[in-house]
């Protein structure tokens, strides 16, 4: 029996050769998008809303981020999540007011859900952001001693607050960066105490916060 013949396999024709790389290169990141209409947003053009009906957060552009700063837009159902920053270096919360929060991490925050008509008050940890059960009396007494807690715009600012070196560090702040607070943490956490890395981000957070509540002089708006 004669050896099969074996015929040399042809190149593939260019067209072909440019599908097959099309095929074997990463696929490019979906670029984000305004969840209300549809444009891409990027870098400076991107804001957030709060869907007060599914209590969660939609990317916005700019001119959507404006229209529902108007004060009924949509009947409430979203809101514009501000821009500003506020830090009280004044404020009366000690140790012994802390400790009245039985929160087992050095990082809280604090905002007044509108629809509920009461504060809610929320930690991270390696599960996510996680709910105090404690009562909501007891938070209202320590966040008395600070002047941004009356100031808060209900659903969509937050009071941040930090034990950290012997101080606690309170600042007024957009809601959405409390939640990309707890997404970073859920990425970096390790351990029983987070780890030497979540410690830095977490660092690296606040004096993120701390330059830009700085910057707004005084407690006006940037």
């Amino acid at each position: 029996m004669s050896a099969p013949t074996t015929r040399a396999a042809r190149p593939a024709p260019a067209s072909g050769m440019r599908a097959l790389r099309r095929f074997a290169a990463p696929p490019e990141p979906e670029q984000e998008r305004c969840e209300l209409c549809g444009v891409p947003v990027a870098g400076g053009g991107h804001r957030h809303l709060v869907d007060t009906q599914q209590r969660s957060l939609a990317c916005a552009c700019v001119p959507c981020a404006l229209l529902f700063e108007r004060p009924g837009a949509a009947r409430g159902r979203f809101l514009s999540v501000p821009e500003r920053y506020l830090v009280d270096r004044e404020h009366g919360i000690d140790d012994t007011a802390w400790e009245l929060l039985r929160i087992p991490v050095g990082v809280a925050f604090f905002f007044r859900n509108a629809t509920l008509d009461r504060l809610v008050a929320l930690y991270p940890s390696p599960a996510g952001a996680t709910e105090s059960e404690l009562d909501p009396s007891t938070w209202q007494t320590v966040l008395d001693g600070s002047r941004l807690a009356g100031e808060l715009e209900p659903d969509v600012e937050a009071l941040l607050l930090r034990r950290t070196e012997g101080r606690i560090e309170c600042y007024l702040v957009p809601i959405d960066i409390c939640y990309e607070l707890v997404g970073r943490m859920r990425l970096l956490w390790q351990g029983f105490d987070g780890g030497a890395e979540a410690r830095a981000d977490l660092q690296a957070f606040f004096a993120q916060v701390e330059h830009r509540a700085a910057a707004a002089q005084g407690g006006r708006r940037p």
